[in-house]
């Protein structure tokens, strides 16, 4: 039985339940299976000698996802290729796929955790009253190692960008 942790985070102040454990940086990464388009798995190991930029959404077709997916998309591209962007919901694939052609997402891999939410529930962001994912980002290293975490208590509120942008810039260096 996956952990639980009740009041974790809020919609509009309402309080909601968090599935999964709740990652520290230091942790191990969990894997993960998520799917790219329609029928392609995607796991943490095609990742592998990557600094990871793991950005989990509640659903691309909201104002605050919709803007923070477009930030990262704008940060990804200074990056460097050291690091690889990733952004993670449960909307499914072809609407993934609408989306970042509308708003010109090309810097960003989005996949999707609609088929299993292993995602979500492994790092911890899996909101159990809506089966959506709560906004969170994960710093992982190469070495697949948590370098930082936030989860935003707030679902209706943006992420501190600058510590997360930091901390893969530190990892990757």
């Amino acid at each position: 039985m996956p952990q639980e942790r009740a009041g974790a985070t809020t919609l509009k102040g309402g309080p909601l339940t968090l599935v999964g454990p709740e990652l520290k940086a230091g942790d191990s990464a969990p894997d993960f299976k998520v799917s790219k388009g329609l029928t392609e798995a995607v796991s943490l190991s095609n990742f592998k000698g990557k600094v990871k930029l793991l950005v989990a959404v509640p659903s691309l077709d909201t104002p605050v996802c919709d803007q923070e997916t477009r930030r990262f998309n704008e940060e990804a591209a200074k990056l460097g290729d050291k690091v690889k962007t990733i952004l993670v919901s449960v909307d499914l694939p072809p609407a993934q796929g609408r989306f970042c052609t509308t708003a010109g997402i090309k810097n960003l891999e989005v996949l999707s955790d609609h088929k299993e939410a292993s995602f979500g529930a492994n790092y911890g962001c899996l909101i159990k009253e809506l089966r959506l994912l709560s906004r969170a980002i994960f710093v992982v290293g190469t070495d697949d190692k948590i370098k930082y975490v936030q989860y935003v208590k707030e679902v209706a509120d943006h992420p501190d960008y600058e510590k997360a942008l930091n901390a893969a810039k530190t990892a990757a260096a």
